[in-house]
């Protein structure tokens, strides 16, 4: 058992009363971490910190706030073994997945490290005579970035990376799931030497969340929120931060679309699509959610998936290397097991898996999948996959875009152009053609349309994000006025 604090004005604290909550391993039910319960005084609390930093953070020069960036990534890639450990006892997750998640985090920060002296403006031309006009881009002051479980390390880096490499200062509220992972982020800014009250850390209870959340929120000084989660809760913060007039950058659930046309070198598609739907068990915002197969290779095709899937090394990942590890909690045993009876009960047909009664969960794939089938619709958010036969181009399409979500999608084909094609067709915020569903780069622009969200995250579209463009001008000569 771990047992953590929070961190506000650079010291470690627990919530006021002493109040924990504890978090316990999906697989046996142990208890991972004890964890502090924030008020809504302790967040408050750590918003002030935050506003009582930003003016000297916000004014130090880039290339220090990169010097610091930098040192948080070491910091953190030196704390592999201690996230994979945390990730196994909090999530069940696979030490390959903590591996890849620090490694990508670690490149987030140094991307931000980059963007510090990035953060540029332009001059604009006036028709007032004599007037020098430019659009300005500052720190727009305290950040509140909320992030989830299933990526800890490398969404809650990326909750608060950006942020700082603008000059705002930032408050990260842990997964109540995994609040040791997230902690040990924390562990490697302090680390690195960030000054006290940049970085602030909270923990509540689950019950507590809308509170501590609407707390910060609400704060005069908290100016952006970022939130990576569910659509369902991504709506109740959207409302909240509307309530309030905040810009908030959602990035939330998907239902990711991999097609596979007639012409796709078959064993490629098969090596993206069970990267992209089995990595962390499915438990990926981008996981391959529809497998949507061109009928004249779709037999060779689910044959060959069928064969890798079942394949994958499945176990406990607390007692050596797996690929599939155990899935957060039995609700998500209870979704796939009910997605799988439904669409047997359609006329699906199963390849390989199937249901579980444990949070060790097989890679299922499950073929001949129609849109009467909820798990057609329905993000499974497990290693349950549906293949979608369709019959050319066209269909597929329409296939792809028959869904609320728009986050990430894949196309296999030879043809590159014809790929390029259906790609610019499909309605997704990011679209990889022959590669996985499953892709980040700290310096691409991150996210999703319709009910995946909205704003990105990554490089230049993170700094716009981040940073108000405010409008200066200078008048540099005797100006006329009319009157």
């Amino acid at each position: 058992m771990t047992a953590i604090a929070m961190l506000i004005n650079g010291e470690r604290v627990q919530a006021t009363g002493g109040a924990t909550f504890e978090r316990r391993n999906p697989l046996d039910g142990s208890v991972a971490t004890t964890a502090p319960a924030a008020s809504v005084a302790d967040a408050k609390a750590a918003a002030d910190a935050a506003a009582k930093a930003f003016p000297a953070w916000s004014a130090l020069g880039p290339n220090a706030r990169r010097a610091l960036l930098l040192k948080a990534a070491h910091a953190l890639e030196a704390r592999t073994a201690d996230f994979a450990v945390a990730m196994a006892a909090e999530t069940g997750a696979s030490g390959m997945w903590a591996g890849f998640n620090v490694h990508l985090a670690a490149g987030l920060l140094q991307e931000a490290a980059a963007l510090t002296t990035q953060i540029a403006g332009e001059v604009i031309p006036s028709d007032v005579p004599g007037s020098l006009a430019m659009g300005v881009r500052q720190a727009a002051g305290v950040v509140l970035g909320i992030a989830p479980w299933n990526a800890p390390v490398i969404l809650g880096v990326r909750a608060i990376a950006t942020p700082l490499a603008c000059g705002n200062t930032v408050i990260l509220k842990g997964s109540e799931l995994c609040p040791a992972t997230h902690g040990l982020i924390i562990e490697a800014l302090q680390e690195a030497g960030l000054p006290a009250g940049v970085v602030n850390f909270v923990t509540n209870a689950p019950a507590d969340a809308g509170a501590v959340v609407e707390a910060i929120v609400a704060h005069p000084a908290v100016r952006r929120i970022n939130f990576t989660g569910s659509t369902k809760v991504g709506r109740i913060i959207a409302q909240t931060c509307a309530k309030y007039l905040k810009p908030v950058v959602l990035e939330l659930g998907g239902k990711a679309p991999l097609l596979v046309l007639d012409d796709a070198d078959i064993d490629a598609a098969v090596a993206g699509t069970v990267f992209g739907a089995f990595a962390n068990s499915g438990q990926i915002c981008m996981s391959t959610e529809r497998i949507i197969v061109d009928n004249a290779v779709a037999d060779e095709f689910v044959t060959k998936l069928g064969a890798r899937a079942k394949a994958l090394p499945l176990g406990d990942p607390r007692k050596g290397p797996v690929v599939l590890g155990s899935v957060v909690d039995m609700a998500t045993v209870r979704r796939c097991n009910a997605l799988i009876d439904d669409a047997l009960a359609k006329g699906a047909k199963l390849v390989c898996g199937g249901k579980s009664d444990s949070t060790l969960m097989q890679a299922t794939v499950l073929d001949h999948v129609t849109a009467e089938m909820d798990i057609y619709r329905e993000e499974s958010f497990g290693p349950v996959k549906p293949v979608v036969r369709v019959n050319g181009v066209e269909e597929a399409i329409a296939c792809a875009n028959d869904n609320e979500f728009g986050l990430s999608s894949a196309v296999f084909s030879r043809d590159v152009a014809k790929a390029w094609n259906v790609a610019a067709r499909i309605e997704s915020g990011i679209c990889h053609v022959n590669g996985p569903t499953v892709h980040d780069e700290g310096q691409m622009p991150f996210g999703g349309v319709k009910s995946s969200g909205y704003g990105r995250f990554g490089g230049m579209a993170g700094v716009r994000e981040f940073t108000e463009l405010r409008w200066i001008t200078v008048q540099t000569t005797p100006r006329h006025y009319p009157f």
